[in-house]
């Protein structure tokens, strides 16, 4: 019998085995145990109750936009963020061996899998069925044993699974990727020297007029450049905003610091969620 994980070796990830959630662990922490989990609730958990070390976490795609259900969590969690990743997202046409393009009917995955193939789907004349994640389409078909139905799924799960790939790369875009973020329940204390560091924080501003404007323009008189705002309704009320925010720079330095001191004038909610390392593929982008 295999000796169970130590905490300290286990990363949580939402989805089942061979999700890209879990492709992006062994891509970050090849070394880590993957824990599989139910519901972005249930990974968060798994890190807050010291059953993983940390958790990877998609937050935005370059084709689908947010996660939105991860932006209501993140207020009420406890963790801090210590780093991020970018995916590329290569999807695979998988299918049950002895299968073929001629035997497939229809093909399943999650509704963005299959939104992100519309194209080479229609072209091909198969029938899109929307399933409740990627691996667990793959997981289904490996199941079925079915010809006539496919999944669009990484390559790691049709490895898990058995599966073969008719078709690789099936994405309609090429810039299709997913920005994941790493939780833990301590902040990262030692931050490289030299490089770019992310902040990432949320804050609600008071019901004043302008308060929005006059919070960018702490930033902006400061020179800190921020590189993602989103807001979304708290509670469903129209009259409460909250706001994710991404910016360059660490809150001891003097510039980050004078916009924060200026922020705390037109806010009454303010949490860093975290300071990290600038993922190199964000550099590149510049």
């Amino acid at each position: 019998m295999q000796k169970p994980s130590h905490p300290d070796n286990i990363i949580a990830f939402q989805g089942e085995p061979g999700a890209y959630s879990n492709l992006a662990c062994r891509n970050v922490f090849p070394d880590m145990d993957p824990l599989p989990c139910h519901t972005f609730e249930d990974v968060f958990s798994a890190v807050e109750s010291g059953q993983a070390k940390y958790a990877m976490i998609p937050i935005e795609n370059s084709v689908a936009g947010r996660v939105a259900a991860i932006h209501h969590l993140i207020p009420h969690s406890s963790l801090h963020i210590i780093g991020e990743h970018f995916q590329r997202i290569n999807h695979h046409l998988l299918a049950i061996k002895g299968a073929s393009m001629e035997s497939l009917k229809t093909v399943r995955s999650h509704e963005q899998a299959l939104g992100q193939c519309r194209k080479n789907l229609l072209g091909w004349g198969f029938e899109p069925d929307v399933y409740s994640d990627t691996a667990g389409a793959a997981k289904l078909i490996s199941e079925l044993q079915d010809p006539t139905v496919g999944a669009i799924a990484s390559s790691l799960a049709g490895e898990i699974y058995g599966l073969q790939s008719l078709q690789i790369n099936i994405e309609d875009a090429d810039h299709n990727t997913t920005r994941f973020v790493i939780f833990a329940r301590d902040p990262l204390k030692d931050l490289p020297n030299k490089g770019t560091t992310v902040t990432s924080f949320v804050f609600q501003v008071r019901n004043v007029p302008a308060a929005l404007y006059k919070v960018m323009g702490g930033f902006a008189t400061n020179g800190i450049n921020m590189t993602k705002l989103e807001s979304y309704q708290l509670n469903a009320a129209f009259v409460a905003t909250l706001f994710y925010a991404d910016i360059e720079g660490h809150p001891d330095d003097i510039g980050v610091k004078h916009a924060f001191e200026e922020m705390a004038f037109f806010t009454h909610e303010f949490r860093v969620l975290g300071s990290y390392p600038a993922a190199e593929y964000r550099l590149a982008k510049k």
